[in-house]
């Protein structure tokens, strides 16, 4: 009798966890199904896009060549294109964004999870949030007709004077004051892309568990030491992920860039300059193309607007996979 009351528990516990075990088993499966091809989406969508952008300029590859990424000329009525501009005025512009935007959104975040009273956190995060939602077209207005002006009448005059006639760097701020060129819009996108840099830090930064923040405080550190010895190490992968966002934003951005890079297909070293960029050519004369070659010129700007974004993530990705590294 025993041995049946035993046999039956037995049976009894066991039967529900052989019915459960088909079901999650098929859970597990469909839940691994569902993520990894949503995974998979987003990467096959990446290569159709650039697959499709190279298809579409295949004709301005053929006839060009490798002269298409090397020359300066931009003729559309003599059907003569070259990328170097637009190549060096996106990665150059970027760079600036980059020199601006980054200390700033170092410190906002800095202030918001290290230093700013409780009170004051809500208020600030939010206006730094409600300015990543502001339109690009609305910062290309504001720096054409309000921060154009200034750098023409403010700034720009004295980098001329004062750093044009510095040995390497001069040729950088040598040049007329006109307030529309490279140096305005590398500054309008620095200003576009610290409410997306700031606001990744700050949340990183407030997810660092207090404990490590308290006995840090407790072994007598300041709030800098703090903030450089238990902060910065344990968020330094997603920092870099911060910056990454905003470099992304910069390097794409086409209509704050439009209305104060000047659109000008000269190549000049100075950031006084008017020039280009590949977004910038590609809104400005996409509907004025009036031939297959200009045309598929265009795209394979936008191809090449590919790759240099892929070759510039692939860099900063490989530079902080060698800081990690080290830091172990």
């Amino acid at each position: 009798m025993s041995t049946a009351l035993h046999t039956s528990d037995q049976d009894g516990l066991a039967q529900p966890d052989r019915a459960g075990q088909p079901a999650a088993a098929l859970g597990d499966r469909l839940f691994r199904l569902l993520t990894g091809g949503a995974a998979w989406l987003v990467l096959i969508l990446l290569l159709g896009a650039a697959g499709s952008m190279a298809w579409g300029g295949r004709e301005a590859f053929q006839t060009f060549g490798w002269s298409f990424i090397t020359s300066k000329d931009w003729d559309a009525v003599g059907h003569q294109f070259g990328a170097l501009v637009p190549i060096y005025g996106t990665i150059v512009s970027s760079l600036i964004a980059m020199i601006v935007a980054v200390p700033i959104s170092f410190g906002i975040a800095t202030f918001l999870a290290e230093v700013a009273p409780r009170w004051m956190r809500g208020p600030i995060g939010m206006a730094i949030e409600l300015l990543a939602a502001v339109p690009s077209i609305i910062y290309g207005m504001w720096g054409l007709f309000v921060f154009a002006p200034f750098m023409s009448e403010h700034v720009e005059p004295w980098l001329t004077e004062h750093w044009a006639t510095l040995p390497l760097v001069g040729v950088l701020f040598d040049g007329p004051p006109i307030g529309i060129g490279m140096l305005t819009a590398g500054i309008i996108l620095g200003i576009m892309t610290i409410p997306f840099i700031s606001s990744v830090m700050r949340d990183v930064f407030q997810a660092i568990p207090p404990a490590l923040r308290e006995s840090a405080f407790a072994l007598g550190a300041t709030p800098w030491e703090v903030v450089c010895k238990v902060t910065l190490p344990h968020t330094r992968s997603a920092v870099m992920g911060a910056i990454f966002l905003g470099l992304g934003r910069a390097l794409g951005e086409t209509m704050a860039v439009t209305f104060v890079l000047g659109n000008a297909h000269d190549f000049s070293l100075s950031l006084l300059m008017p020039g280009n960029s590949i977004a910038a050519a590609i809104a400005n004369e996409f509907t004025e193309a009036d031939s297959p070659i200009y045309h598929s010129a265009l795209i394979a700007l936008g191809f090449l607007l590919f790759v240099v974004t892929f070759i510039v993530l692939a860099i900063a990705k490989f530079m902080l996979l060698r800081i990690e590294r080290k830091g172990r």
